[in-house]
């Protein structure tokens, strides 16, 4: 728990309670009334910081449900407390997604470029990742906003971007990007209708970007 109350400190944004809220308890006897009503459910009383390194920290907090119950809640930030970035490629009238193996699925997956974010703007960490895995030179980066990829489970939001690129080059093979794939955005919608295009960031990265009408 030293490392949970450290994060208490240090980012209190991380523990903000909400009225009406799922209320997050820091009261040594509201903590041990948790785990007690846990416990005698044959659950894990463990809570705190459960897991962390240097991409992510894995939180079970103690808190109260706006029923009443009492119980414990996982999820996950991002341990350098910077927001991700996923950005979609245009190159002349075609996007780039690449080909990349997750590990998570077990499965390739036609996706945006997308990568955790590290100090600096939103906007420098996606023209680095840009440069990183697609090898690509940036002309203009258009903002689309936010997204919160999961929130039932991770704390942290991405900033998304549409970017014009004049060329790319050597994916970043290491990181397990097989190829990129040009095709046009209407192509691309079609993978999205299809199911043949599942991740979410690319999803909501083809919507903004036709939304705000960089698209016709």
């Amino acid at each position: 728990m030293d490392r949970y109350e450290q994060l208490r400190q240090t980012r209190p944004e991380l523990f903000k309670n909400q009225p009406g809220g799922i209320k997050i308890l820091s009261d040594a006897d509201d903590v041990a009334s948790v785990q007690e009503a846990v416990r005698a459910q044959g659950g894990v009383t463990s809570a705190g910081v459960v897991y962390e390194d240097s991409y992510i920290t894995v939180l079970r907090d103690p808190v109260r449900f706006p029923g009443g119950a009492l119980g414990f809640y996982v999820r996950i930030v991002e341990t350098a407390g910077f927001p991700g970035v996923a950005m979609l490629p245009f190159m002349g009238d075609e996007v780039v997604l690449i080909e990349h193996y997750r590990h998570a699925t077990r499965r390739w997956h036609l996706e945006v470029p997308r990568g955790f974010g590290e100090e600096g703007s939103s906007e420098q960490n996606a023209i680095r990742e840009l440069a990183e895995e697609l090898g690509a030179e940036v002309d203009q980066m258009v903002a689309l906003g936010i997204m919160h990829a999961d929130s039932g489970l991770l704390a942290g939001h991405v900033a998304l971007y549409a970017a014009r690129i004049g060329r790319y080059g050597q994916v970043e093979t290491a990181e397990g990007i097989r190829r990129a794939v040009p095709l046009t955005f209407t192509d691309a919608e079609e993978l999205v209708r299809t199911g043949k295009i599942t991740d979410s960031f690319t999803i909501a990265a083809l919507a903004r970007a036709r939304l705000v009408g960089l698209v016709e």
